[in-house]
């Protein structure tokens, strides 16, 4: 999908710690992720009705 190496993951970091500061960063990454694995969730469960739905009929 996207060709990141370390060097570009690097500079993503840095410029975040620059553009929020080292008391926010922390903080910041957890939201993400919890952000990330209530989506992924949802899409499960969402699957999940759907093949219900299906073998139902």
């Amino acid at each position: 999908m996207f060709d990141l190496g370390f060097p570009e993951l690097v500079v993503i970091l840095v410029i975040a710690l620059v553009i929020f500061g080292p008391s926010k960063l922390p903080s910041l990454g957890s939201n993400i992720g919890k952000a990330i694995r209530d989506f992924k969730k949802s899409l499960n469960e969402d699957h999940s009705e759907e093949r219900a739905g299906i073998e139902k009929r």
